[in-house]
């Protein structure tokens, strides 16, 4: 089926899911879950060709995004189910203001229409944005990337499945077959089909959409995320939280890729940094973090000295831009120049310098004395998430139920005129 056909397809569709009541949503949800789980094995077979197509063409962490296993479909699975128990954001009412004249004026919530989400090489995207979209009164449109296309289409048809048992359309949840460039260039020019549009993927990606989207669009942006370890910090939880941050799973956008540390600490703290990421994890037989070290830095430990774009580069391996920075002030004027607006963190025992650094880091999530790994719709309570908007108008951060939806103003009276 041509992209334009499925688009036309999901357009029709929206009105279904678009006035679809709690109840419906929640039945279609529960059997979304449960048709994944039961189909688990055609997605495993499905996910282990594309994993053989796969190798040798995307890095080690990449090809970990790419696995599915029964573990991780039944996670993909909670995910949904975890929706159903969550209020619904259709049709609340986020405000009501009675005028002099006896008008009631009601701003109400309502979804967006048809949303559509271009990613790469993660087939549980695949039934998060689809149980977000269902759960919030959208039709989605998926294209995914080549990598994991032959997952994706297991996963949906399996998820269509429990639509159609649910009464509702199976082009809610439709996946685009054309995985070439054109496909999401035509998603991005789908002018009066697709009401939003959401990347998720590189830099190469969120800037191709910001040049060529003709529909609303979300820059879901790349994730240089910074961990600045202070002066007042707690060394040993400093430790503990870069090397969740970092070596958890590199591969993903809340990832550490830059560690800036505190120059009255440096000679202490990176001895203990450098065995904690590269000389325990070589002892152990895991892939050692490579450090890539500013010149100051470099006169306390070993490691790569750092390039000109190390500090620009979301890296999403086993690699750590690291920086002596003279103290908070300089920390906040780096990561201004550097970061992404994704997440960033501060390792400090000092309130005065956590004050400092949350006041004045203009990211979509801050954290004091805590990983960046956090940054995730589950963790954050909203459910699964659609992906994390670096930008600041309608979304920032997590875009969980209540993003994607718009709202309208629905005027009640009795007989008024102006």
């Amino acid at each position: 089926m041509t992209t334009s056909e499925i688009l036309e397809q999901a357009k029709a569709a929206k009105i279904s899911i678009n006035s679809a009541d709690t109840e419906t949503k929640n039945k279609a949800l529960a059997r979304m879950a449960d048709y994944l789980y039961a189909d688990r094995a055609a997605i495993l077979d499905a996910n282990q060709e594309d994993m053989e197509q796969a190798k040798g063409k995307i890095s080690e962490v990449m090809l970990d995004r790419l696995m599915l296993s029964e573990d991780r479909i039944a996670g993909m699975a909670k995910g949904i189910r975890e929706l159903i128990a969550l209020p619904d954001p259709a049709g609340k009412v986020i405000s009501s203001i009675s005028r002099p004249n006896g008008m009631v004026i009601e701003k109400t919530a309502i979804p967006l229409g048809v949303i559509a989400i271009i990613y790469e090489s993660r087939p549980n995207v695949t039934s998060d944005a689809a149980a977000l979209c269902i759960k919030s009164g959208n039709a989605c449109v998926l294209r995914s990337g080549k990598e994991a296309w032959k997952s994706a289409r297991a996963v949906v048809d399996a998820l269509q499945k429990g639509l159609v048992e649910a009464g509702l359309p199976a082009a809610c949840v439709s996946l685009i077959e054309d995985t070439t460039r054109g496909s999401s260039v035509e998603l991005m020019k789908a002018v009066g089909y697709v009401d939003l549009l959401i990347p998720r993927g590189g830099a190469g990606l969120i800037q191709s959409c910001v040049d060529q989207a003709k529909v609303p669009c979300i820059q879901t942006g790349t994730g240089i995320c910074h961990v600045y370890v202070d002066r007042d910090a707690d060394q040993e939880k400093a430790l503990q939280i870069i090397n969740n941050a970092k070596t958890s799973r590199p591969s993903v956008c809340n990832a550490e890729e830059v560690c800036l540390v505190q120059k009255d600490i440096a000679e202490e703290f990176l001895p203990k940094l450098k065995k904690l990421l590269v000389d325990d994890r070589k002892i152990s037989g895991r892939i050692p973090v490579e450090l890539r070290l500013c010149e100051k830095a470099a006169e306390y430990i070993e490691g790569t000295p750092a390039g000109e774009k190390d500090f620009d580069t979301e890296f999403l391996d086993y690699i750590l831009a690291v920086k002596v920075v003279e103290d908070v002030k300089d920390a906040v004027s780096h990561i201004s120049l550097h970061s992404s607006g994704h997440s960033e963190a501060i390792i400090t025992e000092s309130a005065e310098a956590a004050q400092y650094f949350t006041g004045r880091v203009d990211s979509a999530a801050v954290y004091v004395n805590v990983s960046t790994r956090f940054t995730d719709g589950g963790e954050f309570g909203l459910g699964c998430e659609m992906g994390i908007s670096t930008q600041k108008l309608h979304a920032r951060g997590p875009m969980g139920l209540e993003e994607l939806c718009s709202y309208k103003y629905i005027i009640r009276g009795d007989g008024q005129i102006r």
